[in-house]
């Protein structure tokens, strides 16, 4: 009878430690507009939208998104861990600390739209519009979400290089 008392805690163990971890991976799908485009997730190509994207990070953690269709700009976007809560996650660290860290989890939906390259082509003429000060301050954003892209190494210094001339020659 010990050796299945025994037996019986140690189940009851392992099934609550399962229940207790099962809520540390978070899933969202990602989708564009147009469907099809390559995605690299962190700097790595995974596949094409729509991708179902799972992982284990914690709360506050960052994954960073780039979309590529031809025909079409690149689209750099980036979501983190901090967009719902986990109920299961939040009863377990009630229980055991560790759960706390997964607390969060991610909307189970993003769609990003991309724009065509001819559009772009037509944006210089509405730019004209605007005053210089306003160019100036647009110009140094861009250049300033870029240099962190690179930082991120989302994008190569060779892509950092090429976008950064079409800002800067665009005055």
């Amino acid at each position: 009878m010990n050796t299945h008392s025994i037996t019986t805690k140690a189940i009851a163990l392992l099934l609550a430690v399962v229940i207790l971890f099962s809520g540390c991976a978070s899933t969202t799908l990602i989708q564009s507009i147009p469907g099809e485009a390559k995605i690299y997730i962190d700097g790595q190509p995974v596949g094409k939208t729509p991708y179902s994207h799972t992982d284990t990070k914690i709360v506050g953690s960052t994954t960073s998104v780039k979309l590529v269709k031809e025909g079409y700009e690149d689209f750099y976007a980036s979501f983190s861990r901090t967009e719902r809560a986990d109920v299961g996650a939040i009863i377990g660290g009630i229980f055991c600390w560790i759960p706390f860290l997964w607390t969060m989890e991610y909307n189970p939906i993003r769609t990003y739209e991309m724009i065509p390259v001819a559009e772009q082509e037509e944006q210089p003429a509405i730019q004209t519009t605007q005053t210089q000060d306003d160019q100036s301050s647009s110009k140094f954003e861009k250049l300033k979400e870029l240099k962190q892209l690179l930082d991120e190494e989302i994008i190569t210094r060779e892509e950092f290089e090429k976008e950064k001339a079409k800002i800067l020659g665009a005055e």
